[in-house]
This record gives C-alpha cells, structure tokens and sequence, in this order.
C-alpha cells in the first residue's frame, strides 16, 4: 500500500512538473520570437491575444488541425517509434526534475540525467532514418555522431561535479548555492558548448541546420509529430537550463541562473554564426577532454 502511494504520489508530481515546464515551454518560445525580434530591430508577434500573450497557443492550435493524407506521408513506422521515443524521454526529463524537489532519496539522480541525455541521440536517430528523406537521413547520421563527442563531455563535467560535492545525488545542489562556476569557469564554458549541441542550438544545430538540410529532422513531418518534436526540443532546453543551474551555481540561485541560461540560448540563436561541423567534433576531441582531464588533476 505504501509502494503505491508513492507511486501514485510521484506520478502527480511528475505530471505537474510536466503541465508547468509546457506552459512555461509556451512562453518560452513566445518570449524568444520577441527577444528574437527586437535583437533584428523589427517587432515580434503582437496581435493575438494582448500584446501577442497567445500567439503560442494559436500556433499550436494550428499545428494540430493541420492534417496530410496518408497516401503523401512519405515515413516508416520507424518513425513514429522515434517520435513517441523522444516523448518518453522528455517525459524521463520531467520526472527527473520532480524527484528533484520532492525530496526523495536518489544517491544517482545526476548519472539518470546523463542517461536520459544518452538516448535522445537513438530518437533522433530514428526519426531521421525513418523519414525516406536524405536530408533526414544526413541530418540523423550527423547528430548521431556529434551526441558522442559532447556526451563525454557532459559525463566528465558531472563526474568533477560529483567528486568535489561528494554524490551524484541533486539533494546537496538544492540546499545552498555553492559557484561551482567560481572554481572551473572553463568547464562552464565547455558545458555552455555542450547544451547549445544538445539542444540542437545555433551554432551547432547539425540535426536541423535550415539552410543545409532543408529543416534536417522535420522535413516529413506535420500537424501532432512535428508538434511533439518542436515541443520537446524547448522542454528539454528548459531541463537543461535548470539541470546547468544546479550545477554550477546551486539551488539558491537556480531561479535567476535558469532564465539566464534560456537567454543565453536566444541570444546564441540571434548572434553565433553556425560552426563547421568538422571544426566542432575536433574541437571536442583535441582540447575539450585535455581540459577536462587536466581539471580532474586540479580538483583532486
């Protein structure tokens, strides 16, 4: 009986934490196309609804009522897979973040963050190669191959984190503010890199890259699909602008250091011209582990 409230009592908590990141997903996306706008010098949206309030709801109501025949969706049912993949995981991402400030006992919440982060790469990977499209196909293939390069980055990063607080448990972040940031601002820097990439962020937006790939992951996609990989994609940037503020700042200050961070990813979106994606993965290959292990020997 005990088991199952609990249970029960985790799963409300998730499915909140889920309601509040979406809505906060809408405003999100409302607020980076006005941030966008006067970056641009033009304005953002501003007719629906009070000075555009409902501008992400009228897009999402007409993202959903638009329908293609299934005689012109030219995808696998491996592509669904992927879709409802991707779901799941940013469903894993909510309940990560619920399990945070529920108090429960989870010595090992960080290392489930880096596995939820691990396979956004095979949803992406199947929702790339189930789409008959070769831009697709290029678009997977490539985020595939660069999830290697900053997950091991990211592993490093909460594996220093973890050695100087002394548990991969979230617990220690959320009590105090501890500026980790103040000891390796490098390995900030590093871990502001990695987010862009996994957040497919310009300028390492290698899986979407618009004027590559003809919109790389999304090409054959429409209405409820693209709606959940379009959502998804802003719910997972939100985790990890939070997830970035426990880290390197703690949970004093997470609130403040969290909206930092989404202006971070606007503003790297209206400024950072895209980075070859050669020039990237030997970046993170050459310098960024050799700083990372030479940070291993400082902390030690």
């Amino acid at each position: 009986m005990v088991v199952f409230v609990n249970g029960f009592y985790l799963f409300v908590s998730s499915l909140v934490g889920l309601v509040i990141i979406m809505v906060f997903v809408a405003f999100f996306i409302l607020g980076e196309r006005k941030v966008l706008g006067y970056m641009q010098l033009r304005k953002g949206p501003n007719k629906v609804g009070l000075f555009g309030l409902l501008q992400s709801f009228a897009d999402l109501l007409k993202l959903v009522i638009k329908y293609k025949f299934v005689f012109f969706q030219n995808r696998s049912w491996f592509s669904w897979v992927g879709v409802f993949f991707l779901v799941f995981v940013s469903c894993g991402y909510c309940v990560v973040f619920s399990l945070g400030y529920l108090g429960v006992s989870c010595d090992y919440l960080s290392l489930w963050f880096l596995i939820l982060t691990s396979l956004v790469g095979y949803s992406l990977l199947s929702v790339g190669w189930g789409s008959y499209n070769k831009f697709a196909l290029l678009s997977c293939v490539r985020s595939a191959f660069g999830s290697i390069s900053f997950e091991a980055c990211f592993m490093c990063i909460v594996i220093l984190v973890a050695l100087l607080g002394g548990s991969y448990s979230v617990g220690f972040l959320l009590e105090e503010g501890w500026f980790f940031v103040l000891i390796c601002p490098i390995v900030y820097g590093l871990w502001l890199v990695g987010i862009l990439c996994e957040c497919n962020r310009t300028p390492f937006d290698y899986a979407e890259a618009e004027s590559e790939l003809v919109s790389g992951l999304n090409t054959e996609y429409c209405n409820i699909p693209f709606t959940c990989l379009f959502a998804c994609e802003y719910l997972i940037m939100v985790v990890f602008s939070w997830f970035s503020s426990l880290l390197f700042f703690g949970g004093s200050f997470v609130l403040g250091f969290t909206l930092f961070h989404i202006l971070f990813f606007v503003w790297a979106r209206a400024t950072l011209p895209r980075v070859r994606y050669d020039f990237f993965v030997g970046f993170m290959w050459r310098y960024v582990i050799l700083v990372l292990v030479f940070s291993f020997f400082f902390v030690l």
